[in-house]
């Protein structure tokens, strides 16, 4: 048994200042049944909690970690940025390094905002393509989770999914009546929203692989048929790459698909663990962002040295390694044949949805393209599979519907070591 009496007494102490004792709400635990662990520290593929239980950690932060925790070229950048000043509120050269490097790697950024979450990209780029349409309706995917905005919590994904909150309380009739939503992979349902509001859309954001229904691939045909729809009817295509980008391949989910979005959201990953955001795309339609247009959108933090260091070294190195991927990919792929193996010698029914480092194990026996079928998956086995998997040194994300991730630091042995604990943790929840 892992010990949890250091993680229970401040998960007690936190709930009696902090909504819920957690500040983001799939940390809670609810879903797979216990109290959260507190952590202390990260190094490489592994964390360690506040009880000194060292795990294998597939959560990477929810997908930033692509080189592994406490990486030695980022934390000196960190360093060395702030020893000048953590915050100046001001331009610096550090800003327009880091975006001259995401415009050259991402295939269709022109032009990039640094804010300061996935949240705060997401609310402005929807904002900026209803100032350069006119236009206020936005479609979204049943699912698929763009941050807390007003107008994406309508039959999101995430925490809303994982709680059992399909909708949030204090989000605007009027708000809510702007987004219309569609099954995801369903290009059909996306044609009877335009016919059914012509000249009224501003925007389709979508996910072009969902990771917060767990990891759902877009299907053949989806996201050009996306494009092309988008283009016939003057609409804004948004990707929102806040988890894929500069993960599913250095040029994000645009590149591995070859379909180039007019805007695109980005996070995580570009502040190399630190809170960061942006949002970028066609030139044109950046230009409309203040101070160069009149779409209003700003932010004191934004473009933070600390934050503008450990991204720009981070993309060095992803950009600087041909191998890096290709690694990634042996490894993530190895992994998935060997819980295929598992599953399959226990017979039990599963779906496993992986887009390279990032996958989802599904408790179903129907295929998973939608949330629909996200929906099907045993919970209650998910949930004793996690807490088995917890007991064997693996660290999962504690929902059904989040997806997972591999780092760099996720060596070979590591992975044979996950499938053998994976071997354990289903015979013991079959």
């Amino acid at each position: 048994m892992i010990r949890s009496t250091k993680s229970t007494k401040l998960f007690l102490r936190a709930q009696a200042v902090i909504p819920g004792g957690v500040n983001s709400p799939v940390r809670a635990f609810k879903s797979v049944g216990r109290t959260p662990l507190f952590i202390r520290k990260a190094s490489a593929a592994y964390i360690w909690d506040r009880d000194g239980n060292k795990f294998v950690d597939y959560v990477g932060s929810w997908g930033p970690m692509i080189l592994g925790h406490a990486n030695p070229g980022i934390l000196r950048a960190i360093r060395e940025a702030a020893r000048t000043g953590t915050s100046f509120g001001a331009p610096t050269e550090l800003e327009v390094r880091l975006a001259e490097i995401i415009t050259r790697i991402m295939p269709s950024i022109e032009m990039v905002r640094m804010v300061n979450s996935g949240t705060e990209a997401t609310m402005s780029a929807v904002r900026l393509a209803r100032a350069f349409t006119g236009r206020e309706k936005i479609i979204k995917f049943e699912g698929c989770y763009h941050g807390h905005g007003d107008s994406f919590l309508i039959k999101a994904g995430s925490g809303a999914m994982t709680l059992g909150v399909p909708d949030s309380p204090g989000v605007p009739a009027g708000v809510a009546a702007g987004t219309l939503s569609a099954p995801y992979n369903d290009l059909a349902a996306v044609r009877a929203l335009f016919a059914k509001h012509p000249g009224e859309i501003a925007a389709v954001i979508v996910e072009p692989v969902v990771g917060n229904m767990g990891c759902v691939p877009p299907a053949d045909g989806f996201l050009r048929g996306l494009r092309d729809e988008c283009t016939a009817h003057g609409a804004v295509l948004i990707f929102d790459e806040v988890m894929t980008g500069f993960r599913v391949a250095l040029g994000g989910a645009q590149q591995l698909y070859g379909v180039q979005p007019d805007l695109t959201t980005l996070g995580k990953i570009i502040g190399g663990g630190l809170p960061v955001g942006a949002y970028g795309g066609r030139r044109d339609i950046m230009e409309r962002v203040a101070p160069a247009g009149p779409m209003y959108q700003a932010g004191t933090l934004s473009g933070n040295p600390l934050a503008m260091a450990a991204g720009y070294q981070m993309l060095r190195i992803l950009s600087g390694n041909k191998l890096l991927y290709k690694r990634l990919e042996q490894h993530a792929a190895l992994l998935e044949e060997g819980l295929r193996d598992n599953l399959r010698r226990l017979g039990l029914p599963y779906v496993i949805n992986r887009v390279g480092s990032m996958f989802t194990l599904f408790f179903t026996d129907r295929p998973v393209a939608d949330l629909a079928g996200a929906k099907t998956s045993d919970t209650a086995k998910f949930s004793r599979y996690f807490n088995a998997m917890l007991e064997q040194g693996i660290y999962l994300p504690p929902s059904q519907f989040e997806a997972a991730f591999l780092s760099t630091a996720h060596s070979e042995r590591i992975v044979e070591k996950t499938v053998r604990a994976s071997a354990k943790a289903l015979a013991a929840v079959r």
